[in-house]
């Protein structure tokens, strides 16, 4: 099988959330310990670090990775969803796993995924794994793929836990509410495992310290400190100052473990993108007009990035948006400003929102409609001037497939 052939095999014969939807999702991890003892569990051969939340766990593993590996640490990197190439998902020192071995991964035990129906992600966690002892990593940043409590990642042992952030998504699988949502991520926290919490409220703080109170789990809250030192990123969007507090807190508490400088810091938290070829995180695609695209798919994301683009100064503001069928589109969309234009597409996913659906929610001037979002996106680019700003974005796979 070719490599090609072993990415339509995965993503076809199997469930996968991130086209699926919540046929995909499971309600517990015995398909996890199945595949890790399978493997003779890889997962105990390298140090770890969980990250989960629900916006920014992305970006905050991509600085920590950064960081270790300008210590001179080997730095396995675990996240999902992919962009453009699913080997994107695992990579060490920024480098993607190789073709071949994704291809000898499943050959060698694809009678073993058939026979005991392992999802698409499961699959992927235990290819990460194995990957990482293969590779002999120093260390190993673990994003969750979706909640924490139940996540195929959720069976490591790691030195450090984190959790960004706590807002509703997901609704469908985590719970509709803050509350539930916070009970799900905090099942990451481990016994005697220091965790790291980059934002609370009311709600997930009594959460999380009671979680961590019956884990014997050291709890740090990261907006209670005052960091060191005012590092900046190359990641550019103004949200990211949450996610390098975050990174800062974690990398004071990993520098019991790991040697780090704060040149080491300094110069991970500025080449973030050239150390491990992070994508789609307020990412410049043109100048002129000027084309912005970035994965914030939720309503905390979006209101974060609708801060970012009333920052900057332009002419008119052309939106290329597209959706998943699970997302709560109205509520996004009141995020969005009313004299913006607007140019909606459907993303080629099987969870796509249908353009019938979405125009039965869509309350707003100066809309268009397109079957693809490259139409859209061309469309856009055709109507802007020099003066004008295009952005692009509403989910993962909108932002892949201009990408």
């Amino acid at each position: 099988m070719t490599y090609e052939e072993i990415l339509d095999w995965m993503f076809a014969q199997l469930p996968m959330y991130q086209r699926k939807g919540q046929s995909a999702f499971k309600k517990d991890l015995t398909n996890s310990i199945l595949l890790a003892e399978y493997l003779e569990n890889p997962q105990h051969s390298f140090k770890a670090i969980h990250v989960g939340g629900t916006n920014g766990k992305g970006s905050t593993s991509h600085m920590l990775a950064s960081v270790l590996q300008e210590a001179g640490y080997k730095v396995g990197l675990y996240t999902s969803p992919h962009l453009k190439d699913f080997r994107e998902r695992i990579k060490v020192n920024g480098k993607v796993v190789s073709k071949d071995f994704v291809i000898n991964f499943i050959k060698e035990h694809q009678s073993f995924f058939e026979k005991n129906q392992l999802s698409f992600f499961e699959m992927t966690v235990g290819m990460a794994f194995q990957y990482f002892k293969e590779q002999q990593v120093d260390v190993a940043i673990i994003e969750v793929g979706l909640g924490g409590r139940l996540d195929s990642t959720n069976i490591i042992q790691p030195i450090v836990s984190v959790i960004t952030n706590i807002s509703l998504d997901h609704v469908q699988m985590l719970g509709n509410s803050i509350n539930s949502i916070a009970f799900e991520k905090a099942g990451i926290i481990k016994k005697n495992t220091p965790i790291i919490i980059g934002e609370k409220t009311d709600e997930t703080e009594t959460v999380f310290i009671q979680k961590a109170e019956k884990e014997n789990a050291p709890i740090i809250f990261a907006e209670d400190l005052i960091p060191k030192h005012n590092f900046t990123s190359d990641l550019k969007g103004i949200y990211q100052q949450k996610n390098i507090r975050t990174a800062l807190v974690t990398l004071d508490e990993l520098s019991k473990t790991f040697q780090i400088t704060s040149e080491n810091v300094k110069n991970g938290l500025q080449n973030v993108i050239k150390n491990t070829s992070l994508l789609g995180r307020w990412q410049t695609l043109g100048e002129n007009p000027k084309i912005i695209c970035d994965t914030g798919h939720n309503v905390a994301g979006i209101q974060e990035i609708v801060k970012q683009l009333n920052s900057i100064k332009k002419r008119k503001l052309h939106l290329v948006l597209g959706f998943v069928n699970d997302k709560e589109i109205d509520e996004i969309l009141k995020e969005f400003p009313n004299d913006a234009y607007y140019y909606f597409g459907e993303p080629n996913i099987p969870r796509k929102m249908l353009l019938e659906d979405l125009k039965k929610q869509v309350d707003k001037p100066n809309t268009r409609y397109f079957s693809k979002i490259s139409d859209a996106f061309l469309e856009a680019k055709n109507n802007a001037t020099k003066e004008d700003v295009i952005f692009v974005g509403g989910s993962t796979f909108v932002v892949a497939e201009i990408l």
